[in-house]
């Protein structure tokens, strides 16, 4: 371990540039949120998602061997337990 190396549980603080030439897909996407929390959010969010993907955990849309929706007997269920919620109620 060299001497630069952060100790665990300490924050990262990273300063980049991006351009569009660099990466157009995910410029675009960036680029819809203001400068700030909101585009340093979604940077984490696709970031985190990414990991998931790559560790195998996440099943990215439209790769190979991907499911696009998988139906459960306990989807059905919760559809009805969710419908139930608004109707009358008994003591009306």
């Amino acid at each position: 371990m060299s001497a630069d190396a952060k100790v665990p549980g300490e924050p990262i603080r990273l300063v980049f540039e991006l351009t569009r030439a660099d990466h157009p897909r995910l410029f675009d996407d960036l680029i819809r949120f203001p400068k700030g929390t909101k585009r340093i959010n979604r940077l984490r969010v696709l970031a985190y998602d990414g990991l998931l993907v790559q560790g195998g955990q996440f099943v990215a849309a439209g790769q190979p061997g991907s499911i696009s929706h998988v139906r459960s007997g306990a989807d059905e269920v919760n559809g009805v337990m969710t419908n139930d919620l608004f109707v009358p109620s008994l003591s009306e």
